[in-house]
């Protein structure tokens, strides 16, 4: 949720992040990327809606792997500041590393990994895979199936400069359907209560840049997704010539089913090395 806090924090990493820049590794081609060093860093990025407890599953198995993990706090207001403040997380991590985003994560992994040829594999979760020039709600538009829209609710926040933006909320109620079907209703009531809200803003935004053209990828299908349909899931995927996974899941697959995600973060991090 936007306060005056959270958008100082926003804007002190988007700062590192350009104080960064100018040490970044330059862009290169995927096979200027093979490592045989240590084990890669996993980053993990969630959605909207969601935060990064919702990882909790996925890190016991990762890190009982022998991996070592970071989940970032996504700040959803905008593209280009969220992939700004995903780098500078990148700018603190030694070696090489997997990028992992769940949902609008994906869009935000593929910005910021750009030009970052530490980044070894970039693993998308029932997730956008925007090109240059997309948004996330114009593909989740794409094809038919999502029924987000009838479920959130839009709310005013306070913007940087003065004035005021529009994020938007899933209904308590309506949120275990939407986005959690295939949880217990009381854990799904809970990630209800633990939503973070999502500027709209960062789901209209068009990507300038798409790492998985450079960068090599893997996807996991959600099969019974109520945000993201799973046609579109798959469409994207295969276009960036992403090793699919599908399951039958809800949007909610890495509470759901941490296993299946795990294991498909696990394939990515043992390919690139």
């Amino acid at each position: 949720m936007s306060v005056p806090k959270t958008i100082t924090a926003v804007a002190l990493t988007a700062a590192l992040a350009s104080l960064t820049a100018a040490t970044a590794p330059a862009s290169g081609a995927a096979e200027g990327r093979g490592y045989t060093g240590p084990k890669p860093t996993i980053v993990l990025v969630h959605g909207a809606f969601a935060d990064a407890s919702s990882w909790s599953g996925t890190i016991k198995r990762l890190q009982r792997a022998g991996y070592p993990v970071v989940a970032t706090a996504n700040p959803l207001r905008g593209l280009a500041a969220d992939a700004a403040a995903l780098r500078a997380v990148l700018a603190g991590i030694d070696g090489p590393v997997v990028l992992v985003g769940h949902s609008y994560g994906g869009a935000v992994i593929s910005t910021a990994a750009t030009g970052d040829l530490r980044v070894k594999a970039l693993v998308y979760i029932a997730a956008f895979t925007p090109d240059k020039g997309e948004s996330a709600a114009e593909l989740a538009a794409k094809f038919p199936g999502s029924t987000l829209g009838e479920t959130v609710n839009p709310m005013p926040y306070p913007l940087p400069g003065g004035g005021t933006g529009t994020e938007l909320v899933i209904d308590q109620a309506k949120y275990p359907r939407q986005f959690a079907a295939d949880l217990p209703a009381t854990e799904a009531a809970v990630l209800a209560a633990a939503q973070r809200p999502v500027a709209t803003a960062a789901l209209e935004e068009k990507a300038a840049s798409a790492a998985w053209k450079t960068v090599p990828s893997w996807a996991l299908v959600a099969t019974e997704d109520r945000n993201i349909p799973p046609v579109a899931e798959r469409w994207m995927a295969r276009r960036a010539g992403s090793r699919i996974t599908e399951v039958t899941a809800s949007h909610a697959v890495p509470v759901s089913r941490p296993g299946v995600v795990a294991d498909v973060i696990l394939d990515a991090a043992r390919s690139t090395r």
